[in-house]
């Protein structure tokens, strides 16, 4: 899609709500998940608030074989999800999402990353509040810098919110997924609370919006 047209039809979600009350679970650090070698994949991340959220959205895009909740751009090696809600790790919350660009491109990506959240605020979604929270794209290749940076000028430009973005682009360095509890948070606690307060009203605007890029049922 090209970015003017995004530009035109851009609208955000805002973000409320905080997970850094949970329990502690066993650490579970590992690498993007493997997958079949004869696809054509690529790689991006985002941090755009509670990673829990975004990977409920995330995960329903036609395309994308994973979506990995976890921590980057940080210089604590091996933080654990404690350790980040501290704000003391440099880590932002993020997720990885391994995708087939034949299918969905970086901009759609981009696209979806700024409608659902708001890259105005500084370490802040919603009441989620903390530098891991803030609004960061980690670019794995000059492209993905080239596009991410573009749009944020032509967003700007367009003045769609009343303050200028702080979306970071930084390049990406290294990714530590989040405890195995994390993972497909949404998809198995559909009846706690915070799920039914906050995500399940994001993903259902979510789905109404991109309904045409959801993985069929």
């Amino acid at each position: 899609m090209n970015n003017k047209v995004i530009v035109i039809i851009f609208a955000t979600f805002a973000l409320t709500g905080s997970a850094c009350n949970a329990k502690q679970m066993p650490v579970a650090n590992e690498d993007s998940p493997i997958t079949d070698k004869n696809m054509k994949t690529e790689t991006a991340t985002f941090g755009g608030g509670c990673f829990w959220c975004t990977e409920a959205m995330y995960s329903r895009l036609n395309g994308v074989i994973s979506a990995t909740s976890g921590y980057s751009g940080g210089q604590t090696k091996n933080p654990t999800y404690k350790d980040v809600c501290t704000g003391t790790t440099g880590h932002a919350e993020v997720i990885q999402v391994v995708y087939q660009p034949d299918i969905i491109t970086y901009t759609e990506l981009l696209e979806i990353f700024f409608k659902t959240h708001n890259p105005t605020t500084v370490n802040r979604q919603g009441e989620d509040v903390g530098t891991q929270y803030r609004s960061v794209v980690l670019y794995h290749s000059e492209e993905q810098k080239k596009i991410a940076v573009q749009l944020i000028e032509e967003l700007n430009q367009a003045k769609i919110w009343a303050n200028p973005l702080v979306t970071q682009v930084v390049p990406f360095e290294i990714f530590y997924a989040a405890e195995a509890y994390h993972q497909d948070y949404f998809d198995n606690n559909t009846g706690q609370m915070y799920c039914k307060m906050v995500i399940v009203p994001k993903v259902e605007k979510f789905e109404k919006l991109f309904k045409d890029k959801l993985k069929k049922k």
